[in-house]
C-alpha cells in the first residue's frame, strides 16, 4: 500500500488490515478493531467487572454488538451473528 501507509495480513481465511493516519483524534474516529465472539454476554460481563464502560453500537441487521475503548482510547467492537449458536 505504498503511498497510503499500512498493510494487510492474511493467514488462511483471516485478514487483518492495518492503516495509518496523521492527526487522528482517537475519540472521534470511526476506525476500530472488531472481534467476532461466540458469547457476547460473557465478554460484556468481564469488561464491566473490570470497570470498562460499554457503549451501544448502531444496529446492524443480523448481529448483536457493542463497543468499548481500550486503555489507549481506541474504539473496539465485539460482534456476534444472531444465527450463531453459543
Amino acid at each position: 500500500m505504498l503511498g497510503r501507509g499500512g498493510f494487510w495480513v492474511e493467514v488462511g481465511d483471516q485478514q487483518l488490515h492495518i492503516g495509518t493516519e496523521n492527526g487522528v483524534d482517537r475519540l472521534l474516529t470511526k476506525a476500530h478493531l472488531a472481534y467476532e465472539v461466540e458469547d457476547l454476554n460473557a465478554i460484556e460481563a468481564v469488561l464491566r467487572e473490570n470497570g470498562i464502560e460499554i457503549f451501544e453500537s448502531v444496529p446492524i441487521e443480523g448481529f448483536e454488538r457493542f463497543e468499548f475503548r481500550d486503555p489507549f482510547g481506541n474504539r473496539v467492537e465485539c460482534i456476534k451473528p444472531l444465527n450463531q449458536v453459543p
